[in-house]
């Protein structure tokens, strides 16, 4: 009989937005090296998609809040 082996369970996403882009930046490093294998390479590339899922909704969602806040127009920053 053959033995199943189980799905790696993936890590649930951070709860902060700069851990989420802190771990993408050490995924897209890594994958930039270039010394993955292909399966993991494959699975390094679904985490940093789900994290750049992750960046851009919470990145919408401050946008949003900043909308409110300026009376429902979106104003661009000041300089720094």
């Amino acid at each position: 009989m053959a033995k199943t082996v189980p799905a790696p369970v993936a890590p649930p996403l951070p709860t902060r937005y700069e851990d989420a882009l802190n771990e993408l930046e050490r995924l897209v490093s890594t994958m930039e090296a270039g010394q993955l294998p292909l399966d993991q390479l494959l699975t390094q590339y679904e985490r940093g998609a789900e994290l750049l899922n992750f960046c851009r909704s919470r990145l919408e969602a401050v946008e949003q809040q900043v909308k409110v806040l300026e009376n429902g127009q979106l104003k661009p920053w000041p300089p720094a």
